[in-house]
């Protein structure tokens, strides 16, 4: 494994950084120029189901990697089983060059590979600053010998909370310092976690499904603050439902399907991918997920269709908002999608006036 410096190279930008991610074609386990994280043969199993079968997987070092795929893809699971949350049945892998395989999950958050999640697990009876507190490593005090010594761990203490206030104030949370975690709006609860997980000052963040119940005032917030942990230098690997979002932010996308890694590449290409087309569609259709027309194509399809989820709230990618932001994006003019589904209470109330 190649590249095991965890500083940050000052003659780099990352955010310009175009030199090739993988070493030859772009193919499910494709090698990359700069690994940070090497996982092999990886397989967790519920009952007779493969939730997680990866034959190799590699996560490239000071980029943007989103890992998609549709619901029970494994994305999660995989997640649980790199950072130690979870217990594989078979497989190996490292975090800059150090196996992490039986490694309890703080000890993997020490090492600089710190996880979120998708309900977040803020503690909502303690105030914000004493969330952040906690996310702090290296604190003589939390040893029951130097607890009642606060000489031992007062000066550390200031120095967390001085770095706990510093973070509070770059993501804007700082006028809610004092007030209960239980009390913050679910995307605020995103932002805390974020910034809790950057307390120990992490080489690899991984983000699950960080938009997830966001208000959409905060999406761009925390779109802003993804992208700056990639321009200081660290690594980012996140799961995501939103195209549109994967397609401007990441650098690199992994596809699951099944447990199994079916596609990587960069966005532009893996949108157009047929084994991702099948993986959230089905095989019988050929239509570019990275273009609004694609999804204007697709959504006249189904629009026919009276199994289609298109214009409920169940939409996913194909939704009236997607297509929208795409076709906007791409200063195409075009009719918002007119199929109307109607509620019970109408569907009830037509019934009656067609009896009378």
């Amino acid at each position: 494994m190649s590249g095991t410096g965890s500083t940050k190279d000052s003659t780099v930008d990352y955010m310009t950084d175009s030199r090739p991610i993988s070493e030859g074609e772009a193919v499910p386990g494709c090698k990359k120029r700069d690994p940070i994280v090497v996982a092999d043969n990886v397989s967790r199993r519920f009952g007779g189901v493969n939730a997680v079968d990866v034959d190799h997987l590699e996560i490239p070092r000071h980029k943007i990697t989103a890992l998609i795929g549709p619901n029970g893809a494994g994305k999660t699971t995989l997640f649980n089983l790199l950072t130690g949350f979870d217990t594989p049945n078979s497989g190996t892998w490292q975090f800059e060059g150090t196996d992490l395989a039986g490694m309890a999950s703080y000890k993997v958050a020490r090492l600089g590979m710190v996880r979120t999640f998708q309900l977040t697990k803020v503690m909502g009876k303690l105030t914000v600053i004493e969330n952040m507190r906690l996310g702090a490593s290296a604190q003589p005090g939390e040893k029951l010998r130097n607890a009642l010594f606060r000489g031992v761990w007062g000066g550390r203490e200031k120095d967390i909370t001085a770095q706990a206030e510093a973070l509070l104030a770059k993501f804007k949370l700082d006028t809610k310092r004092d007030d209960y975690a239980a009390s913050l709006s679910g995307g605020q609860r995103k932002l805390l976690e974020m910034a809790r997980a950057l307390m120990v000052s992490p080489k690899l963040v991984m983000l699950d499904e960080p938009m997830a119940g966001v208000n959409p005032a905060l999406t761009q917030s925390l779109l802003d603050h993804v992208k700056n942990l990639k321009a200081e230098g660290m690594t980012v690997l996140f799961v995501e439902h939103d195209m549109h979002m994967v397609r401007h932010i990441a650098d690199w996308v992994v596809v699951m399907a099944e447990g199994k890694i079916v596609a990587e590449g960069p966005p532009a290409d893996v949108m157009k991918d047929q084994a991702v087309i099948d993986a959230y569609l089905g095989a019988h259709h050929d239509v570019d997920l990275g273009s609004a027309g694609g999804l204007r194509e697709l959504e006249e399809e189904l629009a026919a269709d009276d199994e289609s989820v298109v214009g409920t709230d169940n939409a996913g990618i194909i939704s009236r908002e997607a297509i929208l932001a795409e076709t906007e994006a791409e200063n195409i003019t075009v009719e918002k999608p007119g199929k109307h589904v109607a509620s019970q209470g109408e569907a009830e109330g037509q019934e009656k006036e067609n009896h009378q």
